[in-house]
């Protein structure tokens, strides 16, 4: 009888012997669970957008779901679709298959729609009751006055400037961002009822928030304060500073600046001013700067326009004396820790006018004097992880705190100071959601995808653009737009492609209808981890079986 019995139990497990697999039930030494990585462009925005859910709205032609899923974090996508310097593609793990997704032209296509079929925010819910001021009208001022007043507040922004906008409007020139799209875009918070003051400059904080009745206050200031070196000259050279200089141009001014320009720097702002400069005639543009290539701080893509319009581009360059029209340039070199010192061989270059791009400084003079708050060495002001500085109920932002400066870093110091000024206000704790983890190229499985080539947005030739300062980037079409969103891996994220489901044996694998994925039938599941194998974008984890739930990395 013992022996029929055993051989009753082989028999049984034989289809398993044959398949090659453990037994289900308690012979199971691990199983799957379905999870949600984090996209590493979701990661890597500095305005917080969840940029996977957009680009699935925007491939299945629901554009007004994707620019709501887009403006629930940044108001914008317009003006970021024009000057985001996207770090989110230079992570993209499509980069590794073929060509990174074209997430800004894709945020271009859908701020412009909106703008095109005048699409607004949400109303506000009931009033709070709490009013707060924000001091500074560029992007992280307006994005924490977007996110206060949907949650209800009531809030102002004072601005010293004569139009709301800050460095969006008066650093960046109109054929990068044309000025009706950042106005439509500006109009759109101003009519959540946020009051917008220009030509109000903040001199004591203090007073102001005592008079207003203000319960709490953001300060963005930006960085207008143009940094100056002494450079002996003559006095018939003309030397400017490239924030005054694109201030008044972007004012409808047209400054004569001669037909030889030199721009000293290496930063965004020096490749902007040498680009207006050859718009406003000058014929020989040349940027002077003391490092490499490899080391400037200005962005690859705007140096290479910069470039491609005819401006040279000096390295390992200094200006010594400027008497007009000539210059005299140090060449410099770099020693053994990168660092440029001067060789004693000069050389002179033909300039009509010299303009400093040597970086800026934010003027806040106005807080020294707000108990509390207290300065970095450079002169930042110094805040905590929830925005803070050291005065109760005073946060703040943008190109005044350490932080790269960018548009899109303003835009997002703006959305997180308002989540904490909106919780100080409350008497809350902010919420802080866990992130999980990063979904990495190595853990896809690409059987699924194709190698699609990017589309690339079009470009005036460069001929064209010197002579007036129209937009120099076009935008995508519908077509084109939908089809760069379909490039999206969906990384992390179960986006319902049926491949766990098609390849399980033993049907463990449960439909639950469109949008709402699948589950295990774990009575079936044998841990095989073919659905792991299939599954293409990391959506399904193996765990150990005496674990049951997946806990991350």
């Amino acid at each position: 009888m013992t022996g029929m019995a055993s051989l009753a139990r082989d028999i049984a497990s034989l289809p398993d012997l044959l398949h090659g697999r453990p037994r289900a039930g308690p012979v199971r030494s691990r199983r799957p669970v379905y999870v949600d990585l984090l996209p590493p462009c979701n990661a890597t925005c500095p305005a917080g957008e969840n940029v996977q859910a957009w680009l699935d709205h925007t491939e299945a032609g629901r554009y007004e779901d994707a620019w709501k899923a887009l403006v629930a974090d940044n108001p914008f996508p317009a003006v970021h679709g024009r000057v985001c310097y996207h770090p989110c593609e230079g992570r993209c793990n499509r980069a590794d298959l073929d060509e990174a997704v074209s997430i800004h032209a894709v945020e271009r296509f859908l701020g412009d729609l909106a703008l095109e079929k005048q699409w607004e925010f949400p109303r506000p819910p009931a009033k709070s009751g709490k009013r707060v001021l924000v001091v500074g009208c560029g992007p992280s001022g307006l994005s924490a006055a977007y996110h206060l007043a949907r949650r209800g507040h009531d809030v102002e922004i004072r601005d010293a400037g004569p139009e709301p906008g800050g460095m969006m409007r008066f650093g960046i020139p109109a054929y990068r961002l044309p000025r009706d799209v950042l106005e439509a875009e500006i109009a759109r918070i101003a009519a959540l009822g946020v009051r917008m003051t220009s030509s109000h400059k903040v001199a004591d904080l203090e007073a102001e928030r005592r008079e207003g009745g203000f319960d709490a206050v953001f300060v963005a200031v930006g960085a207008h304060l143009s940094r100056r070196v002494d450079i002996p000259a003559g006095d018939t050279a003309r030397i400017i500073d490239a924030i005054g200089f694109l201030k008044e141009v972007a004012s409808g001014e047209r400054p004569v600046v001669g037909r030889r320009v030199a721009v000293y720097g290496g930063g965004n702002t020096a490749m902007d001013a040498a680009r207006v400069a050859r718009r406003l005639g000058a014929s020989d543009t040349t940027i002077v700067y003391r490092r490499t290539r490899a080391q400037m701080p200005a962005h690859e893509e705007e140096a290479a326009d910069a470039e491609r319009e005819g401006v040279r581009i000096n390295w390992l360059r200094t200006i010594s004396a400027f008497e007009g029209p000539e210059m005299t340039v140090e060449v410099m070199e770099l020693d053994e820790t990168g660092f440029p010192r001067p060789t004693g061989r000069f050389e002179t270059l033909a300039a009509d006018t010299v303009i400093l791009a040597l970086g800026q400084d934010t003027d806040t003079a106005f807080l020294r004097s707000v108990p509390g708050v207290e300065f970095a060495r450079d002169g930042t002001v110094s805040v905590s992880s929830t925005m803070m500085t050291g005065c109760p109920g005073v946060f703040a932002g943008g190109d005044m705190v350490p932080a790269e400066r960018t548009v899109t870093v303003g835009v997002g110091h703006g959305k997180k100071a308002a989540r904490n000024i909106d919780a100080w206000l409350r008497d809350e704790a902010a919420s802080v959601l866990p992130k999980h983890p990063e979904a990495s190229f190595e853990g896809l499985h690409l059987w699924y995808f194709g190698d699609f080539s990017r589309r690339s947005q079009p470009e005036r030739p460069p001929g064209e653009r010197l002579s007036d300062f129209f937009e120099v980037v076009g935008g995508l079409s519908e077509k084109e737009a939908a089809y760069e969103a379909g490039r999206c891996l969906s990384c992390g994220n179960c986006f319902e492609c049926d491949g766990c489901y098609g390849a399980c044996p033993e049907d463990a694998v449960i439909k639950l209808g469109p949008g709402n994925r699948y589950r295990f039938d774990y009575d079936r599941c044998t841990g095989c981890a073919i659905c792991f194998e299939q599954c293409p974008v990391h959506a399904i984890e193996m765990v150990p079986e005496q674990a049951g739930v997946w806990r991350g990395k």
